[in-house]
């Protein structure tokens, strides 16, 4: 199937057009919820034999090349559209089409009713084509296009519901503030890719990191190429200072953030920077900066989710900081690492949104924690998955979130220092308390709603009380739930599993092969430093999840008294540190302003405006002029008839 994986990309782009072009006339909302959800299951099944007959084969035969045609030829620079099947976008197809596909039939429940039923099912079928694009890109040029296509999804779906507001603005506010901070970190990419064709002389991925790993090149042109390769990175996976966007992403329906801010598209940019690897392991620097980032950003996201109250926004703050972990593992060496808690936040993450939306949908729109309570016996499906995937991000032995994430604190401290580790461990228990605050708020304690009803979210429902979602809903969560189970296995560190006993790692090896030639390891570590780091991380991860329980069950008067005594960083961390008022002041009004003044009133009304005017008035004032000798009388046409023949007869004579 390895020859057929364009199926992957080609089904998604059907079922976009079918939907999109037929869907207003279809009407049946299972017919087009089907066709939504068939084109990226059987996407996922073409990834899935492909990934069969690729284990059949040699290590050394498992990277193939599917070319499709010939795209461009320029001045030398000729680029094909083909893809490339390796063990790394083998790996991130099927997280994308089988985390998809579920999210695609989540959602035909979740939007029943909605008037835009059949758009947003062709919407999420376009981001699942432009996301496969950009896994499965041979080359620059076509990550790049799946790049910008997983951008353009993103605002549409972000804006799904425009005609709603959000928070201080509306829906497509909040849209169009992703799309415009994505395209800054999308101009570094795109210088990224210039270098890289200046120094290498191509943008075919085998090409350029062949040459990367065997030419003298100066460490100096790999980290400007690191650099500016990382500030797209920044923008797409929401790092600092780029990270703004994601959280007003919560904008759209609970579907679009799991599945694009939670599984797929914000983890492009980790994506991006493990598949060039060679480049940045050829610019220590950089990876230093890369680790650093992904640290404060994990650190900073994990604060501001302690108090947030919107069940959405935990959720989103939450992604930016696992994200941050991602970074960390890449920025110290640990590639496999970095996309093995992609893997296993994917699944944790998709089922913490989708639970999400379940209980949005049951308490009929209401996303406000502080407004839950007592939910457990209400909805308890919902319930035991929240509980599965809460366990799961926090760390717990045994589950998938534990495996990822010791792994990354473990190479954070091999390969960074004591500090990385440090801080690390902080983060997760921060994660720990902020995670089951939120499941204590929203299932456990006294329930603090009375009578509801209304319009749940995408449909007409009117229950008296919280309702458990449907079973179309609900069968989702409990696939998600076991992934996030048992996904972690194939990573099960070597400490336990013995030399070379990690599966994924061994399966990502060759990938990373020519990256970890030029990276100095370490020094040596024993497991027994590596087994105790683990216990004092599940020991502290532990701590956290029982202070939460203790305080949000049992003793609530405590975080009212802790708000109350640290008032001031309680409002700094509950209105995010201020960095949205922050780049408002300093970033944008400045360029709003300075657009008025400069472009607007100077540039083009005096100018531009001006030139055009006078031109016109210049015209205006000689055609005045000239006019007036238009008179309609006969003999003063003759007079100056005959004035002319004077003027000529003596131009003629004084010319002899």
């Amino acid at each position: 199937m390895i020859n057929y994986i364009y199926l992957t990309v080609l089904l998604p782009l059907l079922g976009f057009l079918i939907n999109g072009l037929l869907g207003s006339k279809i009407k049946n909302e299972k017919v087009i919820g089907i066709i939504g959800s068939s084109t990226a299951g059987l996407g996922f099944v073409v990834s899935l034999f492909a990934l069969i007959e690729t284990i059949g084969l040699p290590v050394e035969n498992r990277s193939n090349t599917v070319e499709l045609f010939s795209w461009l030829s320029v001045a030398g620079l000729e680029i094909k559209f083909a893809y490339l099947v390796d063990q790394l976008s083998l790996t991130m197809s099927l997280i994308v089409t089988g985390v998809g596909f579920l999210i695609h039939v989540y959602s035909i429940g979740y939007m029943h009713g909605d008037k835009g039923y059949w758009r947003f099912f062709a919407y999420l079928n376009l981001f699942i084509f432009a996301m496969m694009n950009l896994v499965l890109g041979d080359n620059f040029v076509v990550l790049f296009l799946g790049w910008e296509g997983v951008g353009l999804c993103s605002y549409l779906l972000i804006g799904f519901w425009y005609d709603r507001k959000f928070e201080k603005g509306t829906v497509p506010e909040a849209a169009k503030k992703a799309f415009v901070v994505n395209r800054i970190g999308d101009f570094g990419f795109l210088l990224g890719m210039f270098l890289i064709y200046f120094t290498f002389d191509s943008l075919n991925f085998k090409e350029v990191f062949a040459k990367a790993a065997s030419l003298p090149i100066p460490e100096a042109t790999f980290g400007l190429i690191a650099v500016f390769l990382f500030i797209g990175a920044t923008g797409k996976s929401a790092q600092i200072p780029l990270f703004v966007w994601l959280p007003d992403a919560m904008a759209g329906p609970t579907p679009v953030s799991a599945l694009i801010h939670a599984a797929t598209m914000v983890t492009a940019g980790v994506y991006m920077v493990s598949r060039t690897s060679i480049i940045f392991a050829s610019a220590p620097t950089v990876m230093m900066i890369v680790a650093v980032i992904g640290l404060l950003t994990a650190l900073m996201a994990a604060t501001i989710g302690l108090v947030q109250n919107d069940i959405k926004k935990v959720l989103a703050y939450s992604t930016v900081s696992q994200l941050g972990y991602m970074f960390l593992a890449a920025g110290v060496g640990a590639f496999s690492a970095s996309i093995f808690h992609v893997m296993t936040h994917a699944f944790f993450k998709a089922l913490l949104f989708l639970g999400a939306g379940s209980v949005i949908h049951g308490m009929h729109d209401e996303q406000n924690i502080q407004k839950y309570g007592g939910l457990k016996k209400y909805m308890p499906k919902t319930y035991a998955t929240f509980l599965v995937a809460t366990l799961a991000i926090t760390g717990v032995p045994g589950l998938s979130g534990f495996f990822s994430k010791d792994e990354i604190l473990w190479y954070s401290f091999a390969n960074g220092g004591f500090l990385f580790w440090l801080i690390g461990v902080v983060t997760a228990m921060m994660t720990a308390f902020y995670m089951f605050r939120l499941l204590s708020l929203t299932f456990y304690g006294n329930e603090r709603f009375s009578s509801i009803g209304g319009s749940a979210s995408g449909g007409n429902h009117h229950h008296a009380y919280p309702h458990e979602s449907p079973a179309v809903m609900t069968i989702p969560l409990i696939i998600l739930a076991l992934l996030s189970v048992v996904g972690g296995y194939i990573g099960i560190p070597e400490v336990f599993s013995g030399e070379h006993g990690n599966v994924f790692h061994n399966w990502l090896e060759p990938v990373y092969a020519p990256a970890m030639e030029k990276l100095a390891f370490f020094g040596y570590h024993t497991h027994f430093q590596e087994i105790l780091l683990m216990v004092i991380s599940v020991i502290l991860a532990l701590s956290a999840i029982y202070f939460a329980l203790h305080v949000y069950t049992k003793k609530p008067n405590i975080a009212v008294k802790i708000s109350e005594k640290f008032k001031g960083a309680y409002n700094l961390l509950l209105n995010k540190y201020f960095v949205d008022e922050i780049y408002e002041a300093a970033v944008v009004q400045p360029i709003q302003k300075g657009s008025e003044k400069v472009l607007w009133k100077f540039a083009d009304n005096l100018i531009i405006d001006g030139m055009v005017n006078g031109i016109a008035n210049l015209i205006g004032k000689g055609s005045a002029v000239i006019r007036k000798m238009q008179t309609g009388v006969a003999q003063f046409y003759a007079v100056v008839m005959m004035f002319g023949i004077a003027l000529v007869l003596l131009w003629i004579i004084l010319s002899l």
